[in-house]
C-alpha cells in the first residue's frame, strides 16, 4: 500500500479516494447532503476532508451554520477535480464504447448556415444507420472549446490551433456567384464580370469570421482589379444567404448551399472562387468512440459523394 507522505515531501502521493469524497462534498454544498448521496456517515465524512485539509496544509472550505464555502485554496482543488472527473467519465465512456454498438448522445457544434442548410438533410439517414446514437447540435458562428467540454465534436472551416485535437479533413467547399430569380429578372443577368459594376452586390462584412472574408472577392474580381462598394455587409454566411434569397442583391456563396436551394440562382459560373476546407474536430480522447468514428466516417462519405465537393 502505497504511504501518503507529507506535502513538503519529494515523494508526495495524493490519496485519490479523499480527492473523490472532496469533490462530493463540494458539489453538495455540505456534508450531511454528500453523506446522504453516499449512503455514508457524516462524521466519517468529515474526518476524511480533515485528513485531506491537513495533506494539503490549507483549509478547503469554511465552515459556517448554513452549510460550507470553499476558500480560495478549495476552489482551485474544486477545479482540477473537476477536470479529472470529467476526463475519467469520458474515458469509461470510450472504453465502454469499444465493446458494444453504437450508442449514446453527441454534442456537435457546427456554424449555422452549414447546420440549417446541409447537415440536416443528411441526419434522416444517419438516425436510420445508427437509431441507439442521440445528436445535440448547437448552432453558433462562435469557437466553442472542446477540450473543456463545450461540445464533444466540430464541424469546422478552419484548422483547429489547438494541438489536442484531431482535425480529419472533410472536403474543399467552393464559393460561387449567386443571385434569386426575382433579382435577375429586375436588374438582368451579368453575363461577363464588368457587368458587376451595374449590380447590387452583398459581401461579408469587418465583423464575419476570419475564414470568410476571402469570399467577399467578388468586391474585386476584374483585370485589373476592381474595388467595388457592397450595398449590403453581413457578419453572417446564413443571414447573407436569407439577403441574396429575398432579391436584395448578388453574392457569393458557398456551391452547397446554392444547389441546395430553389431561391437561388448561380450566374457566371466559369468563375473560379475561393474555397475552403471543411474539418471534423475531436479530442484525442475521443479517437476509440465509436459513436464518433460512425458519425465522422458517415458525413465523410456524404460530403464526398456530393457534388458540390468537386
Amino acid at each position: 500500500m502505497l504511504k501518503e507522505l507529507q506535502p513538503n515531501d519529494d515523494q508526495y502521493i495524493m490519496d485519490w479516494d479523499k480527492l473523490r469524497l472532496f469533490h462530493l462534498v463540494a458539489e453538495a454544498g455540505s456534508f450531511t447532503s454528500a453523506a446522504q448521496r453516499m449512503n455514508g456517515s457524516q462524521s466519517a465524512l468529515s474526518r476524511q476532508i480533515q485528513a485531506l485539509e491537513e495533506s494539503v496544509g490549507a483549509a478547503l472550505f469554511h465552515r459556517h451554520a448554513r452549510g460550507l464555502a470553499l476558500t480560495h485554496e478549495g476552489e482551485q482543488l474544486l477545479t482540477a477535480t473537476r477536470d479529472i472527473n470529467d476526463k475519467v467519465e469520458r474515458t469509461v465512456r470510450a472504453i465502454q464504447e469499444t465493446r458494444s454498438k453504437p450508442s449514446g448522445e453527441i454534442r456537435l457544434t457546427t456554424t449555422v448556415s452549414f447546420g440549417s442548410t446541409w447537415l440536416p438533410r443528411q441526419l434522416s439517414d444517419f438516425f436510420n444507420l445508427y437509431p441507439d446514437i442521440r445528436l445535440d447540435i448547437i448552432l453558433t458562428d462562435d469557437e466553442l472549446d472542446l477540450t473543456r467540454r463545450q461540445a464533444d465534436v466540430a464541424i469546422r472551416f478552419y484548422s483547429p490551433r489547438q494541438t489536442e485535437l484531431i482535425a480529419r479533413p472533410l472536403a474543399h467547399l467552393k464559393f460561387a456567384l449567386c443571385a434569386s430569380p426575382a433579382y435577375l429578372l429586375k436588374h438582368g443577368t451579368p453575363t461577363q464580370v464588368d457587368d458587376l459594376d451595374n449590380h447590387r452586390l452583398l459581401a461579408f462584412g469587418s465583423n464575419a469570421p476570419d475564414y470568410l472574408h476571402a469570399a467577399s472577392w467578388i468586391l474585386n474580381l476584374g483585370d485589373p482589379p476592381q474595388s467595388r462598394k457592397p450595398v449590403l455587409n453581413l457578419n453572417n454566411l446564413f443571414g447573407l444567404m436569407q439577403a441574396v434569397k429575398v432579391g436584395i442583391g448578388i453574392a457569393a456563396l458557398p456551391d452547397y448551399i446554392i444547389r441546395g436551394s430553389s431561391g437561388l440562382t448561380p450566374i457566371l459560373e466559369d468563375i473560379v472562387g475561393p474555397s475552403l476546407q471543411t474539418y471534423f474536430v475531436y479530442p484525442a480522447e475521443l479517437r476509440r468512440s465509436k459513436r464518433v468514428s460512425v458519425l465522422r466516417d458517415f458525413l465523410l462519405s456524404r460530403i464526398s459523394e456530393d457534388s458540390f465537393t468537386g
